[in-house]
């Protein structure tokens, strides 16, 4: 059930990368073990523009990728780690990204916080 939302910050005339979403559940979805159909993945593209730093950043080219990931729980912390770099390493590669602007956020347990058509997890 890991849901994630990745937001890109993209360079004036930046093309998206053709099936990105698709590039990112199914790799991410290796990572967690996570069936078919079982990773969903939106993406959005915001303007360098819309992106800013307090004092005058970001440095020039720095373009972050963030991810918020939702799980019905959470990993242990040593699985987390884990899952953290492998996630950071894939999501740099397909974005064409360096590692250290990719940032990771995982959500609070979905588990008996959300419901798919009707029906809470439990």
């Amino acid at each position: 059930m890991p849901i994630l939302r990745v937001e890109i910050v993209s360079a004036t005339g930046e093309n998206k990368k053709a099936n990105l979403a698709g590039l990112i559940a199914d790799e991410v979805g290796d990572i967690l073990a996570s069936k078919p159909g079982g990773t969903w993945v939106s993406t959005h593209w915001w303007p360098a523009e819309d992106y800013a730093e307090n004092g005058g950043g970001p440095p020039e080219n720095v373009r972050p990728v963030f991810v918020e990931i939702l799980l019905a729980k959470l990993p242990s912390p040593e699985e987390m780690e884990r899952q953290v770099k492998l996630i950071t390493t894939a999501l740099a590669k397909i974005c064409d990204r360096p590692p250290e602007n990719v940032h990771v956020l995982y959500l609070p347990a979905a588990q008996e916080r959300m419901a798919f058509g009707g029906q809470l997890i439990t």
